[in-house]
């Protein structure tokens, strides 16, 4: 007999509908017969033992069985040894009762769990499965088929809560990319068709959130401001912020404020929303001119963009201020840069150049003998020449196919957030520009 009839059928999960009123959850991978089940024995009665192991052979089930003698020598198997399944006597020298299922039920991810034991009263068996228990058999009324079945179902329970459980973090992290999306990454207000507007951001390998941030913005005298900046530190705080500052950013800009006014009258607002007074914000501030000649760059202890013309180069920055949030004296001055023609603007977090280069990635010059090994970083200069090589197959696509070389000498994802935007005219600068956007956690990506 048992408290939980194995040989009921196992309920599929319920369907899900998803934002379209369609959809369900996929089924759960199924244990197939033909599947080594890993399974660990604990019992100390070396005849009840035994009798076991003769039970599973007769149940058909390829096992891979192991066995403990006492409840703290199975908890010390468990994290170094996978288990599907755990097969519990309730009377062990160490344990008696259900606090050895409490107790296995305590872990992270716990595997299946049948109690197998020799007391017959149908309470125990309930509160057996109530503590955490799959399933619950007498030893003395139990013949292979029974066994091998109850194994099998426990097994596939187990799969199944682990899906959901997958699935339920699945959808949170959907829902936390989709909030992202539309706070950090804007569609830019660019009205002039002839400039091309790329923009990108991917998070990285880490799994917090980041307070990266860009925007561009078109002003009704035909001028165009771009930002891209970076919160310090990572997680939902630092998430939240970027996104606040991105707005704020917008709405002053499109209060018609001078740019001279933009970064003092951010600042302003991130003072009072910052979760700690040491968290401060780099930024880089870009105001291209109505006729496109030239543009003045706004360094808030951030990197230089990149210029694009026949070929990469970094601007040299000749106005450094400092980063927005820091109790220094200072302001932020302009540098003016001359644009021509055919040119662009590349505006990067630092998430790009301190990506470290993998094994793979053959270096320019050996380390010195005797030097220690350390980490590579890509570096501006590296980045710059990424982008030159990307630009020399064109400009569509730049900012995915610069994300993904970077990422590919890497090794991998990115272990910090990486945004970059570019802005500029491309070609004769007579037929419409690209707009091209690279979002955050797509599945292409997560590949």
């Amino acid at each position: 007999m048992t408290a939980s009839d194995p040989r009921a059928p196992v309920p599929s999960p319920a369907p899900r509908p998803d934002a379209g009123g369609a959809g369900a959850t996929p089924l759960p991978t199924l244990v197939a017969p033909g599947d080594v089940l890993r399974i660990l024995l604990v019992e100390d009665d070396d005849g009840d033992a035994i009798l076991v192991e003769e039970l599973l052979s007769d149940a058909s089930l390829k096992v891979e069985l192991h066995r403990a003698t006492t409840l703290d020598h199975a908890l010390e198997l468990l994290p170094a040894r996978p288990v599907d399944c755990v097969l519990l006597d309730l009377g062990l020298p160490d344990s008696v009762g259900l606090s050895a299922v409490e107790r296995l039920r305590a872990g992270t991810s716990p595997p299946a769990l049948v109690v197998l034991t020799g007391h017959s009263g149908i309470d125990l068996g309930v509160q057996a499965v109530a503590a955490g228990a799959d399933d619950y058999l007498v030893k003395g009324e139990v013949d292979g088929d029974l066994l091998g079945r109850s194994v099998r179902y426990a097994v596939q329970r187990r799969k199944s809560e682990d899906q959901q459980r997958a699935l339920y973090r699945s959808e949170v992290r959907a829902a936390e990319t989709r909030r992202l999306e539309r706070a950090l990454l804007p569609t830019p207000l660019v009205q002039d068709e002839r400039l091309s507007v790329m923009v990108g951001y991917v998070p990285g390998g880490n799994g917090l959130l980041g307070g990266d941030f860009y925007d561009a913005v078109e002003r009704p005298d035909g001028s165009i401001l771009c930002v891209i900046g970076d919160v310090a530190g990572h997680g939902p705080d630092e998430a939240a912020l970027g996104a606040t500052l991105r707005t704020a950013w917008r709405t002053i800009v499109l209060s018609d404020a001078e740019p001279a006014a933009v970064l003092p009258l951010l600042e302003r607002v991130l003072v009072p929303e910052r979760s700690r007074p040491e968290v401060f914000v780099t930024l880089c501030q870009v105001v291209v001119d109505a006729q496109r000649r030239h543009a003045d760059v706004y360094l808030a202890g951030h990197l230089a963009p990149l210029l694009l013309r026949d070929a990469a180069t970094e601007i040299r920055p000749t106005a450094r201020g400092r980063a927005l949030g820091i109790p220094i004296d200072g302001g932020w001055t302009p540098q003016r840069v001359q644009l021509g023609g055919k040119w662009a603007l590349v505006l990067y977090t630092d998430g790009l150049v301190e990506a470290t280069l993998s094994d793979r990635a053959a270096p320019d010059a050996p380390a010195p003998e005797g030097a220690p090994s350390r980490p590579r970083r890509l570096g501006a200069d590296g980045l710059l020449h990424t982008v030159d090589a990307a630009l020399a197959d064109g400009a569509e696509g730049l900012v995915e196919r610069v994300i993904r070389r970077v990422r590919d000498l890497h090794g991998g994802p990115l272990v910090d957030d990486a945004a970059m935007l570019v802005v500029g005219r491309f070609g004769d600068g007579d037929g419409p520009g690209e707009r091209t956007a690279t979002l955050a956690d797509s599945d292409e990506w997560s590949r």
